[in-house]
């Protein structure tokens, strides 16, 4: 899973890409116009209709140019760069392109109107987007229906049918802007899951790691005060030795690297060796079924869930052994992780250890059961595979 700087560099390299394409679209949309209205018929004089197309084509050119300034270079404080200030702009173009349509009936017009409707839905929220449709469907409206000239039904038809060509313009542009948050929604999710998986990490390997080091160096006090400092000295290498191995683990959990990782069994087997070098004790694995590498989160959440529960055997149950049981099945695969009672009182429950143990279980769809049976206590993963 890509890490949080991926997700952030890489929305501001879309952010960055979607700017550049605004404003070359606003570019070609100005040339459109320009090159539209410049090969007109013939007789350029700023005279009667031409001085009105003039002065509307100018203005429209003005109104996107400040929008790809904007957009380029916020130029105005606050959040006026991106909003309230590029709505304006996108009203008055709509104005100005329904009044130039009216004047000269020309398809950049048209095209200008049709892009400014589709800007305003791909770039604001709904609350400002419609207004500026509700403003271009009650200009072209006034034209169809009589309230503006001209008056013949081509004229009015045509109307019609851009209003309809806009609100399906409008349709489209809304369903982009709305694929686009849902898509930085996704990222956002895969941020915060990749947040709580690391916690849950670090939370097990530091539950692992220091409740071995607890053991081994109370061991190390009692014998020290036995006269026993050599067998003291042993415990405090494994105690020095678990210590690196939990800071290498935490530090593959934070960067995510899980490429190495061991299979299964062997994972469970060195498991085991440390709850015996830990507690003097017995942890047997038995593996039934037929042995299969499983997708990495599969084989993390089940190796992480083997080491709570047999530290929490250490813990809760000193002086017991355990027996660590892993079948594969055909659609799912299941662990178990078993331990007599113990005679010696243990270190009280607590903490979020089940917790995290059920929550990684719900997030591969699959099951966790703990609790106290007639032969001890048992704790049963079933995820499928």
């Amino acid at each position: 899973m890509p890490s949080r700087d991926g997700y952030v560099q890489a929305g501001r390299e879309s952010s960055r890409r979607n700017a550049i394409a605004g404003a070359f679209l606003r570019l070609a949309v100005i040339a459109l116009l320009v090159g539209g209205q410049a090969t007109g018929p013939p007789g350029f004089g700023l005279t009667g209709d031409r001085l009105a197309i003039t002065a509307l084509t100018v203005a429209i050119a003005v109104t996107l140019s400040l929008m790809v300034v904007i957009r380029l270079r916020p130029i105005l404080p606050g959040r006026w760069n991106d909003g309230p200030a590029e709505a304006v702009l996108v009203g008055l173009t709509i104005v100005a392109a329904i009044a130039l349509d009216m004047v000269s009936d020309s398809s950049p017009a048209v095209a200008v109107l049709m892009f400014a409707v589709g800007a305003a839905a791909v770039r604001h929220p709904l609350r400002w987007s419609l207004p500026l449709l509700l403003l271009a469907l009650a200009g072209l409206g006034s034209s169809a229906m009589g309230l503006l000239p001209p008056l013949s039904p081509e004229a009015r038809q045509r109307d019609l049918s851009l209003c309809v060509s806009i609100c399906v313009v409008f349709a489209v542009a809304y369903a982009v802007r709305q694929r686009r948050a849902a898509t930085a929604a996704q990222a956002g999710e895969a941020v915060l899951a990749e947040r709580a998986r690391i916690a849950r990490e670090i939370h097990d390997i530091l539950a692992h790691s220091l409740s071995a080091q607890i053991v081994h160096l109370e061991g190390a006090r009692l014998l020290l005060r036995a006269d026993r400092s050599q067998e003291a000295l042993d415990r405090v290498e494994r105690a020095r030795e678990l210590a690196k191995r939990g800071l290498d683990e935490a530090r593959r959990a934070v960067a995510a690297l899980r490429d190495d990782a061991q299979p299964l069994p062997a994972a469970l087997d060195a498991l085991a060796g440390e709850f015996r070098d830990a507690t003097g004790r017995e942890c047997a694995v038995v593996v039934s079924g037929h042995e299969r590498r499983l997708p990495p989160e599969t084989e993390l959440a089940l190796i992480r869930t083997a080491q709570e529960a047999v530290t929490n055997v250490r813990r809760h149950a000193p002086g017991s052994p355990a027996t660590v049981r892993l079948s594969f099945g055909d659609r799912t695969c299941e662990l178990e992780v078993v331990n007599p009672p113990s005679d010696a009182p243990g270190t009280p429950g607590g903490g979020y250890g089940l917790v995290g143990m059920r929550e990684r279980a719900e997030l591969l769809g699959g099951t966790l059961e703990a609790g106290e049976t007639e032969d001890g206590f048992l704790v049963r993963l079933r995820v499928p595979a």
